[in-house]
């Protein structure tokens, strides 16, 4: 339907006599701040005070008044909205009490009486929420009409929100049950339009939830069938959308004896022959300049651009071909531009990209590859990075490689961006991210010349022409200066080696003191002391002048530069830097500020700085040959891990008050930073993630290994959450063989636990069983209270998930029984909580919920927010276990809403999938099978296993719904993913696929 709908007129064969004039009263408007409802209960608000509406029938009066915008309703007509065919013998008393009460509710003037009945005046605008659903109906079809899908989108949404429930709720009489299906089909026409749009800008993965929960809700509406199938196929699920369609047809043939209609059919045979177009929207959007749809990436280009003409010309005419109408069939343009550090690489790509923009209108992409570093993007983060960047939402990002490079091709087809590949390290690091579309380019810069990139235009940058680099020189300096010492300016840019950025530094420099001249400059670089060596070729000459740069800091400037150079981050934080200095961030700030200024050191953000690559590793080098006494060096860096580990630690103790493991961590120097707000405390964490990972890699060495296994054990939020797992994984394996190779059995004991826990919440079992087999081992060689603890429960969780709950219950007792010894309560309740759950798997559920209660004692009396979510997640289970639903519901309601306030994602998805298992068992399977599409687009705590037994259970809930042909495409892939592990749960999914279990 296209607007909301009216109400019909009723007329009647008989009359009332008039009780007035016969002319209309004059319009009396409603005062400021008096609302009204009928998209729910019906209820009056005055301002915020909400009003006393009265009795049903009384509701039911206002009702039929306020849905006549404004039009008079005779007694008659009121009489039989009310009761129908069979009205009391007092009714029209009542008709006209209902009414006297009412205006004495109301403000004089906004309901009259006229012609023998009644009227609400000047309701319009937001004074009735029906109107104003109304409004942003309108609108939304305006913007829609205007190509703006987003402002769209919001005002659908502004409009569906106003629905309270169901409209004019516990309303009683005929017109109120016409009205309420009326108001319900143009509800569901606007949730139609909105998720229609929702697929047209790629939502269709976040789509799938919402989706098959209404068609669950409304089995016979066709519609949403169809946009169901259209998000599944989207979202790489075409089995499930074909068997949506199956469904359909047998429900329809069922129920009404019609087939489908013409367009479910024609999707149908358009998703069998893989029809590309159902591939991308049906319709290109138009969105906002500020939109991340239509990315702007390029950094600026520089204004004193000098030379390289023909480059630009020959860079220019390769990237216009992509655009070309005549570019003879060819699918992409990649340049590929090579050369040695600082021969300006990067501001030739700039420049070219920035001229090129026009024919590129779709949007540019940019991303530094950090090639010449010591670790290289990954193509797979990069690819995350980009696909956000073009409207991909994050749970629309699949984890592979693979996957992402493929969504990237399809997500790009049909646009014209341009992507700067920037320092990139070889092509094996750049093949993901090439667009591979017609329309699209690709620039790509790096120290590698990239011949086997195949298709690619190459072009080889040397260094400038002794009459560019003069230029240059002569823009950055002054042209009145340089005129004068002409001769004395070639040697300095000769000096350089007519490398760009070697000039730019050293122009700079000489711009920056006004007292020097070009001449004593240029005697400065004739010092071969000082370059001759640097300025031999390739990388040399960039460190020569570095070395120019370096010579002219102030002895603080020059500390800061060669110790912060030394952190494997790829940025750093002034908190961070003060530590490594050991100074007041005031001071440091200015420090590095001036860093800034002199070039090098950038500004990544407010309060973050970073190294050019190069430019590190100068800072690196110089910090080996001027640091004195050499254990500075190290000093510097025991005082960047105390900072880490100090103030991880402060995060944990903010998460998880109580908890021991911050007394059995290594004592450090440094307190840490401080945080004035709680809620700041994970911010920090995640913001500081990468550097993090980095310290506790860099800091394996015998003095340090302790702190830096440590630094893993307090920043474990970041494997929890999933956001940062792979790099933990990484950080933890490093630190398991450091340890092993020192022999140090209390570090590599705390290491094994915690890369257990992330190999468990990853499904990889039989790993994670092993490494907390061992870490048990080396707890008891050790004494160490926290792995003697830690180790056998995440031993006693792994053998619960291999299904070994005997096993897993004697490694809980052992794990209850030291966290006691250790008085940590917290760890304690951990325990327990996981003993509920394998008590449930044994069909002990009295004694589960027992122990699941303590757990939620444990941690309600230490204030333990996070943590008393994993207990009423355990409390959820057990009580579902036990048939108490309706409890079980509430706890593991209670618990997601945590889960979600302190970002864990596994945590978040996991419990939807506990609630579909609780709202299936209690005969929901619409609800179920919601709560499992949730689960599946978060991810849960088990990996490709527990996504097995996701699909398993929505399998069940689309059964339930009569969905038979989705349901076993579901169990098809969950099949397919246990018997890649061999894992006992595909005897069950074979026998649910069997011909027996299908009849």
């Amino acid at each position: 339907m296209d607007g909301v709908p009216r109400v019909p007129e009723q007329r009647y064969a008989g009359t009332s006599k008039s009780t007035g004039s016969s002319e209309l009263p004059e319009a009396t408007e409603v005062p400021a701040g008096l609302r009204f409802s009928v998209l729910g209960p019906v209820r009056a608000w005055r301002g915020d005070e909400p009003l006393t509406t009265g009795s049903p029938q009384q509701r039911a009066l206002l009702a039929a008044l306020l849905l006549r915008e404004g039009r008079t309703a005779t007694a008659a007509e009121l009489i039989d909205a009310l009761w129908g065919d069979e009205p009391p013998s007092q009714a029209l008393a009542a008709v006209r009490t209902y009414a006297s009460r009412l205006r004495k509710i109301l403000d004089p003037g906004v309901l009259v009486s006229e012609s023998g009945g009644y009227a609400i005046r000047s309701v319009s605008g937001d004074a009735l929420d029906l109107a104003a659903a109304e409004a942003l109906r309108s609108d939304a079809e305006k913007a829609r009409g205007a190509g703006d899908l987003c402002k769209a989108r919001e005002l659908c949404n502004r409009a569906l929100a106003l629905w309270d429930g169901e409209p004019l709720a516990n309303v009683p009489g005929p017109y109120a049950e016409t009205q309420r299906a009326r108001l319900e089909e143009w509800r569901l026409g606007l949730l139609e339009s909105r998720l229609d749009m929702d697929l047209e800008q790629g939502c269709h993965a976040e789509a799938v939830s919402e989706l098959t929960a209404l068609t669950a809700a409304h089995p016979l509406r066709e519609r949403l069938r169809e946009l169901l199938m259209l998000a599944l196929y989207r979202s790489g699920r075409q089995a499930e959308a074909l068997a949506v369609y199956a469904d359909t047809r047998r429900l329809l043939a069922d129920e009404l004896g019609v087939d489908p209609r013409h367009g479910l059919a024609e999707l149908q045979q358009r998703i069998l022959q893989a029809d590309p177009a159902l591939a991308e929207p049906s319709a290109p959007t138009t969105e906002p300049s500020a939109s991340p749809l239509r990315p702007a990436q390029l950094p600026a280009t520089v204004p004193d651009f000098t030379g390289r003409a023909s480059f630009v010309t020959e860079l220019r005419d390769v990237l216009a071909s992509a655009s070309s109408p005549d570019g003879e069939g060819q699918v992409m343009a990649v340049s590929a531009v090579a050369g040695i550090g600082g021969v300006g690489k990067t501001t030739l790509a700039v420049h070219v990209a920035h001229a090129a923009r026009p024919s590129f209108p779709d949007g540019q992409l940019y991303v530094d590859l950090q090639g010449a570093g010591p670790r290289a993007a990954e193509p797979e983060t990069v690819l995350g990075s980009f696909l956000r960047a073009l409207g991909t939402a994050d749970s629309a990002i699949p984890d592979s490689l693979e996957e992402r490079s493929a969504l990237y091709r399809s997500t790009l087809d049909g646009r014209r961006v341009l992507v700067l590949l920037d320092n990139a390290r070889d092509a094996a690091q750049v093949r993901p991210l090439l667009p591979g579309t017609e329309g699209c380019a690709a620039l790509i810069t790096g120290r590698v010349r990239m011949v086997d990139l195949v298709g690619a235009h190459l072009v080889d940058l040397d260094v400038m022409s002794p009459e560019e680099a003069l230029q240059l020189f002569t823009k950055i300096v002054g042209a009145e200066r340089v005129a004068s010492e002409r001769e004395a300016a070639l040697d300095v840019v000769a000096a350089c080696g007519f490398l760009p950025l070697a000039i730019r530094i050293a122009a700079s420099r000489l711009a920056a003191r006004r007292t020097w001249t070009v001449s004593v400059l240029a005697a400065k670089l004739a010092d071969e002391r000082r370059r001759l060596d640097e300025l031999q070729a390739g990388d040399l000459a960039v460190k020569a002048t570095f070395e120019l740069g370096y010579g002219q800091l102030e002895p603080a400037q020059a500390r800061a530069f060669r110790l912060l150079g030394l952190a494997d981050g790829p940025d750093i934080s002034l908190a961070a830097a003060a530590a490594v200095l050991a100074l007041p961030v005031e001071p440091t700030e200015d420090l590095l500020e001036s860093l800034v200024d002199t070039s090098l050191l950038e500004s990544a953000a407010p309060g973050r700085y970073r190294y050019h690559d190069l430019v590190r590793l100068y800072a690196r080098a110089c910090a080996e040959r001027d640091e004195l006494p050499p254990e500075e060096r190290e000093a510097a860096m025991s005082r960047l891990l105390d900072f880490y580990l100090a103030t991880a630690a402060r995060v944990y103790a903010i998460e998880r008050p109580g908890d021991r493991t911050v007394d059995h961590l290594e004592a450090t120097r440094h307190p840490g930073q401080e945080f004035t707000d709680d809620g700041k405390a994970l911010d920090w964490l995640h913001a500081e993630a990468a550097c993090i990972l980095a310290c506790v890699q860099q800091s394996l060495g015998a003095d340090t290994l302790r702190r830096a296994v440590d630094l893993l054990l307090a920043s474990k939020d970041l494997a929890e959450s999933g956001v940062s797992a792979l790099r933990y994984e990484v950080a933890a394996m490093a630190a398991r063989d450091a340890a092993a190779g020192a022999g140090e059995a209390h570090a590599e004991g705390r290491a094994r636990t915690t890369l257990a826990q992330v190999l468990s919440r990853a499904g990889r079992f039989d790993e994670a069983g092993a490494e907390a087999d061992r870490a048990i081992g080396l707890g008891l060689k050790s004494g160490d209270p926290w792995t003697s603890g830690n180790a056998p429960n995440e031993q006693g969780i792994i053998a619960a998930l291999r299904n070994e709950p005997t096993l897993s219950e004697a490694h809980l007792l052992t794990a209850i029984e030291s966290f006691r010894t250790d008085g940590n309560r917290p760890g304690e309740a951990s325990a327990v909580c996981n003993l509920s759950r394998v008590l449930v798997s044994m069909g002990r559920t009295t004694a589960a919920i027992e122990l699941a209660r303590q757990g939620v004692t444990i941690y309600d009396e230490l204030g333990l927010t996070f943590r008393l979510a994993n207990a009423r997640y355990a409390l959820g289970i057990a009580l579902s276990n036990k048939g108490e639903q309706a409890e079980a519901l509430g706890e593991l309601t209670e618990a997601l809403k945590v889960f979600v306030e302190n970002r864990q994602r596994l945590w978040e998805g996991t419990t939807h999938y506990r609630l579909a298992q609780v709202h299936l068992s209690a005969r929901r399977p619409a609800q179920a099978a919601q709560h499992a599409e949730q689960a599946l687009g978060t991810g849960c705590i088990g990996g490709e296993w527990m996504r097995a037994n996701v699909l398993t259970l929505l399998g069940r809930a689309l059964d339930t719904l009569a969905q038979v042909d989705r349901a076993r495409a579901c169990w098809r892939e969950a099949l397919a993913i246990h018997e890649l592990s061999d894992a006992s749960e595909a005897g069950e999914l074979r026998q649910l696929l069997s011909p027996v279990a299908a009849a």
